[in-house]
Formats: C-alpha cells, structure tokens, sequence
C-alpha cells in the first residue's frame, strides 16, 4: 500500500472470476478457525505481484456474522444475485479489498471496529467499488499509466543519446529528468484516479446504508481512528502521492451527508452487537492472547464476549478439561448457539474424546440455521477420529456433504481421504488426496496421486474421470 495509515484499499486489478482459495495449512488445530495460503492471480500488475499469498481464516461462526453483514448491503446495490462471496484475511491490520466478485476483509478490522455499524460502512465501501465497475476502469488506467510510463522514458532516452552524441551534458542531463518524469506523471495521474474513486466508493456506501435503514457513524468513527493514527505519529503525507483521501477529508466531504440521513443516531440491535462481541473475543483469543481479550473487554469483563474469549483461551493454551465448564456455563445460558457446541467439540477432540466430540458437532449441525460446511465436516472428522469402523460409513456422508457445499475446502479433502482409507476403499482415498493436494496448488503431487488413484478405480467411472481431469491439468508457467 502506498499509504502510511492503513486505510481501505483500492480494488485490487484481479481478474472478474474468482480463483480458488486453496487451504494448505492451518493456525490451529480445530477446524473452527484455521489459515490457508490463498494464490490471486493478477493479469494488470507488475509480474512481481501476479502471484500473492493471502493467509485465509476460515471460521462457521464468523462467516455467519459477515454474511449477514453484507447480505443487505449487496442486495441494495443491486448485486444480491451476483454471488459476491466474502473472505476473512488473517491480518492484524485494519483493511478491506476487492477482487471481482469477492470481498476480503481483515480479522483486524473486526478487531477494531467495536461495533456492527463500523464493519458494515466498511463493506459498503467495498461494494461500492463492485458496484462501480472500478476494478475495469482501473486496468484501464493502469494501462494508460504505463503508456505514459514508457514515453517518458523513451523520450528522456532519446535526449540522453543526442546529449552523448553532441557531448552536451546539459541535454544528457535533461534526458534523465524526462524519463524520471514521465514516471512520476503517470503514478500521481493513476493515484489521482484512485482517489477519485475512493471518493465515488464512499458516497456510494451512504447510499446503501440509508436503503438499509442503518447509519453512516460507523463510516466517520473509522476515519476519526484513522485521522487519530495519523496525528499521533506526526506523519507527513503528501496527499499526492497515496491512492486514498486524507482521513480529515473524507470525514469532511461525508458529514454532511451522515448526518442528513434519518438513521445517523440508529443504533445497532443488542443481539447484533453480542454477535460482534463474540466473533472478536474469538479473534483475539486464536491470535491476540489474553492481554487483548482482557482490554477488549475491560468495561464488561464478567459479559458473555468476555467468558467466551475466555473459554476459548483456556482451551487454546491449557488444559482442555479446565476449558470445558466455561463453555457449558455459556451452552447453559444459550441452549440454541450452535456455536458454543462446535467449540466445546473441539474442546473435546483435544481431550482425546472423539466421541463426545461428534455429539457436540452433531448437536451444532442441528442447531445451525446456515447449515454450515464447516460444522458437518467437524461432524465426520470427529466421527472418523473415532477409529470404530462403524462409524465410517457416517463418516464418509458427513464429509462429503460438507464438501458438496465447500468443494474448494482442501481441508476437507485430507479428513475425507483418511475416512476412505479406514473404510479401505484406497483407490477413493488417492483420489481424495489427489483433490486435497489440487485445491491446495499442488497440480504436480496431485497428479501423483490422480494416477496412483486410476489404477484402483474402474476405467470411465465418474470417479475415474476426475482423476483424470486433474491430470490433465495444465500447470501455468511462472
């Protein structure tokens, strides 16, 4: 980023259909929250930047809350129907980015903003920019700013020879000012164009959030915070050398239009809010420790955000049998949270109790409303940890079920692959591994076990096919 404060990014250039988000590795143990490397292409950057890792959380409870963020707010732009889907980054940043049809957002900005509203104006501007169109304006720009780019320096090469060539070193000189010039023209007209809209994208989010019925003082609030950094440091910024408006400028040019909407003092509903409290204890438990779960809460530290940080703290950096009467204090004071029994699952899996474990997750997949992928696949991983041959079969369904719903979830694939080969069923157990190692960007090992997994499976089956789609996969060279 270009910036010295964080601010929400320009769209990324990416190109409009979303990559596959491979999960190769996790942070910890339970399924609930985990990380994954994901590659974005980018066909409008430099090659240096065409092939980036983003660490990937994944997590039912969360998902749940930022689906129900955005839902509104995609519909009153009128891309309720274009299947925008949305990615938590493990980052402890405050940012928030496009890429065609998905919308990345930071944990740090969950962290951060302690409250809905804030999150939501966050994901209104980012659809603004979906909306926009801005990402193909920008390649457009970005092409243009090249174009200048290379005249600039062509010509200042230009003036450079006829300075060597006349031994005037006065012309020689000017040839190197031109190049360097045309270079800085071309990147102060493209972040020019940035800023323009990042404004667009910002009076576009007002407009969303007043069809939803809900206030832009979430919006304000996040660039007060943002203004506050930049003061504190005593940073100077050249306000024509970043891809952003000044935080100060941004407030300015949004007030007015905050304050004239009849939903600015609309606050957000307890339950809504308890939802937040929740997802960001869980945050800062898996990655900020018990010092930020402790200032995170230092106003309410006994309230259910604060014992469920807790409880997953215990669970995280203790023993798991001391974690467990925490979180069935909270099951007892919320019977129906599908979420609480997931945790205690895993609670229970770390606590070599894989039985108990797949009761939990059995009684979660019940409970979700979302019928999440995550929670059923919980279900037969516990199921299949089990090591009774008779839950394999059960096992199997769980897993694949969940894998219906999430077919790019790598992770998946490996618990899937070790169900097949309990059952004894090799030849689906190379072919699931084969699909763990491809979602993942592994091609080469997964061919490896595609043709491993053919040998084992009946020619032109279904299952046959896929092992040989995934052979036939071109590898893209770097």
């Amino acid at each position: 980023m270009a910036e010295t404060a964080p601010l929400y990014t320009a769209p990324a250039p990416q190109p409009a259909a979303p990559a596959p988000v491979p999960v190769s590795n996790r942070l910890h143990r339970p399924l609930s929250l985990m990380i994954s490397a994901a590659i974005l292409a980018s066909s409008a950057v430099t090659a240096s930047a065409q092939s980036r890792s983003v660490p990937v959380v994944r997590d039912a409870e969360i998902e749940a809350l930022i689906t129900d963020y955005t839902t509104p707010i995609l519909n009153a732009a009128g891309l309720g129907k274009k299947r925008i889907g949305t990615i938590l980054v493990n980052s402890p940043s405050f940012n928030a980015f496009v890429d065609g049809r998905r919308i990345f957002i930071n944990t740090g900005t969950l962290l951060q903003s302690e409250t809905p509203n804030e999150i939501i104006g966050v994901i209104a501007h980012e659809t603004g920019h979906l909306a926009g169109g801005h990402q193909d304006r920008l390649r457009e720009q970005l092409k243009q700013a090249k174009t200048m780019a290379v005249i600039g320096t062509l010509l200042g090469l230009g003036a450079g020879i006829a300075g060597a060539a006349t031994r005037n070193s006065a012309i020689a000189g000017a040839g190197g000012g031109i190049a360097a010039g045309g270079g800085e023209i071309a990147m102060r007209s493209l972040l020019s164009y940035q800023r323009t809209e990042e404004a667009a994208a910002d009076r576009s989010a007002i407009n969303y959030l007043n069809k939803t019925g809900q206030s832009a003082k979430g919006m304000l609030t996040t660039f007060e915070r943002f203004a506050s950094a930049l003061s504190i440091s005593g940073t100077q910024v050249d306000a024509y050398r970043i891809s952003h408006p000044l935080p100060r400028d941004r407030i300015a040019n949004l007030t007015t239009l905050a304050h004239q909407s009849p939903y600015f003092e609309k606050k957000d509903p307890e339950a809504l809010q308890l939802r937040h409290d929740m997802a960001r204890a869980k945050i800062a438990a898996y990655s900020g420790g018990l010092g930020s779960l402790q200032r995170m809460f230092r106003n309410n530290p006994r309230g259910v955000g604060a014992r469920y940080g807790d409880a997953i703290y215990t669970f995280l950096n203790g023993n798991p049998r001391n974690a467990i009467p925490k979180i069935d204090a909270l099951i007892k004071e919320q019977p129906k949270n599908p979420y609480f029994r997931e945790i205690k699952g895993e609670m229970l899996l770390k606590a070599n109790n894989p039985a108990g474990a797949a009761a939990e997750f059995k009684q979660a997949a019940a409970l979700d409303p979302r019928k999440s992928s995550l929670i059923r696949m919980s279900y037969g991983r516990a199921l299949m940890l089990t090591g009774n041959k008779a839950n394999m079969e059960a096992a199997i369904r769980e897993l694949k079920a969940g894998m219906v719903r999430d077919p790019e979830f790598s992770e998946g694939y490996g618990y899937l692959a070790q169900a097949y080969g309990q059952s004894g069923q090799m030849g689906l157990s190379d072919l699931a591994t084969a699909d763990q190692h491809y979602y993942a960007g592994r091609i080469n090992e997964a061919k490896i076990f595609a043709t491993r997994a053919q040998t084992r499976l009946k020619s032109g089956s279904p299952d046959w096919l896929r092992a040989q789609d995934i052979i036939n996969t071109k590898t893209k060279k770097k």
